[in-house]
C-alpha cells in the first residue's frame, strides 16, 4: 500500500494542472498556443479523480482494518496478561489461606486433650486468616471507596510513623536506627491534596516493611524532597534487598519474595501502599539490591497554591 501513496498525491495535481489548461485556453490572450477537445480534457480529469477516489477506497479500509488489527491485538494481550495475573493471585490466595487452615486443623486434631501449645498455634494461624482477609477487604474497598481531598502535610504523617515504629521497635527490642531527613529551610515540604489516613497507612506500611526484611543494626532512612509540582516521599533501608528476578512482582497482590517466606506476613503491604498512591494521582517505584537494602518513593502532587 505504500506504494500507492505518490499515486494520491499525483492525481490531484494533475487535475490542477489540467483545470489550470483549460481556464488559460478560456481567457484567450495568446499566451498558450493549446488546442485540445474540451471532451477530451473532461474525460482525463474524471479519469483521474476516479482513479483517485479508488485508491483512497482501496487505502482507506486498508488502514483501517491495520489499525483495528493492532488494537485487537493489544486487547487481546492485555486481557491474556490480566488473566495470568488472576490466575497468579487465586495460586497465592489458596496457598495463603491452606496453610493456616491445615495447621489450625492439625493443631486440633487432639480434640479435648488438645494440648495449651497447639491452641496457642490455632489462635495465631486464625489471626493470620483474619489478617488476610481484612487485607483482602481493605485492598478491595481502596479501589473504589472515594478520596477524601485535604490538605495534608506529609512530614507530619511521616515523624509520627516513624516515632511509632520507634517505639514498637524498643519494646521488642529490635536493633534498627530509624531516621527521618525532612526539609525545613528555606521552607517545609508543600502540602499534598488527599486523604491523610489512606497516606499514613502507605508510609507506615513501607516503614514496617523496611523493619521486617532486615537485620539487626540496619538503618532505615525516610527522605522527603520537593520536585516541580510534587512531593517525594522515600524509605530506604540496609536490609535484605531483593533478587533482581522478584522485581517485577513486588507489587502483586499476595506475593512474597523465596527469601522472605520465613517471615511472618501477608504479601499485601506493598500492594495496599501502590493502591493508595495511584487513588491520589501519585506514582510508586521501587529499587533494590540483593545484601544491600531496598528503597521505595512515592510521588505525589502538591496541592494548589
Amino acid at each position: 500500500m505504500r506504494a500507492l501513496r505518490p499515486a494520491l498525491v499525483i492525481a490531484p495535481l494533475a487535475v490542477a494542472v489540467l483545470i489550470a489548461v483549460v481556464l488559460a485556453l478560456a481567457g484567450g490572450n495568446g499566451s498558450l498556443v493549446l488546442r485540445m477537445p474540451l471532451a477530451t480534457v473532461l474525460v482525463v480529469a474524471g479519469a483521474l479523480v476516479s482513479i483517485m477516489l479508488v485508491l483512497l477506497l482501496i487505502v482507506r479500509p486498508a488502514r483501517a482494518r491495520r489499525r483495528d488489527a493492532a488494537l485487537a491485538a493489544a486487547r487481546g494481550e492485555g486481557a491474556v496478561a490480566e488473566r495470568d495475573a488472576h490466575r497468579r493471585f487465586l495460586r497465592r490466595l489458596d496457598h495463603e489461606l491452606k496453610n493456616p487452615v491445615t495447621a489450625i486443623r492439625s493443631a486440633l486434631a487432639a480434640g479435648e486433650q488438645t494440648p495449651p501449645e497447639n491452641l496457642a498455634i490455632a489462635s495465631a494461624q486464625a489471626a493470620r486468616l483474619s489478617g488476610v482477609v481484612t487485607q483482602l477487604r481493605a485492598l478491595s474497598s481502596l479501589e473504589t471507596r472515594p478520596i477524601e481531598a485535604s490538605r495534608v502535610d506529609l512530614s507530619v504523617i511521616v515523624e509520627e510513623e516513624a516515632a511509632a515504629l520507634r517505639d514498637e521497635l524498643a519494646a521488642r527490642g529490635a536493633d534498627r536506627r530509624v531516621e527521618t531527613v525532612l526539609p525545613t529551610v528555606p521552607w517545609p515540604l508543600p502540602p499534598v491534596t488527599g486523604d491523610p489516613d489512606l497516606l499514613a497507612v502507605a508510609v507506615r506500611n513501607l516503614l514496617l516493611n523496611a523493619a521486617k526484611y532486615s537485620g539487626d543494626g540496619a538503618r532505615i532512612e525516610v527522605r522527603g524532597t520537593e520536585e516541580t509540582d510534587a512531593v517525594v516521599i522515600e524509605v530506604a533501608d540496609t536490609g535484605w534487598g531483593i533478587r533482581a528476578e522478584d522485581l517485577p512482582f513486588v507489587w502483586d497482590e499476595l506475593w512474597r519474595a523465596q527469601d522472605a517466606r520465613g517471615v511472618e506476613g501477608t504479601g499485601l503491604g506493598l500492594s495496599l501502599v501502590r493502591v493508595v498512591v495511584l487513588r491520589h494521582n501519585g506514582e510508586v517505584s521501587l529499587r533494590s539490591q540483593l545484601g544491600r537494602g531496598t528503597s521505595v518513593r512515592l510521588t505525589l502532587p502538591r496541592a494548589p497554591r
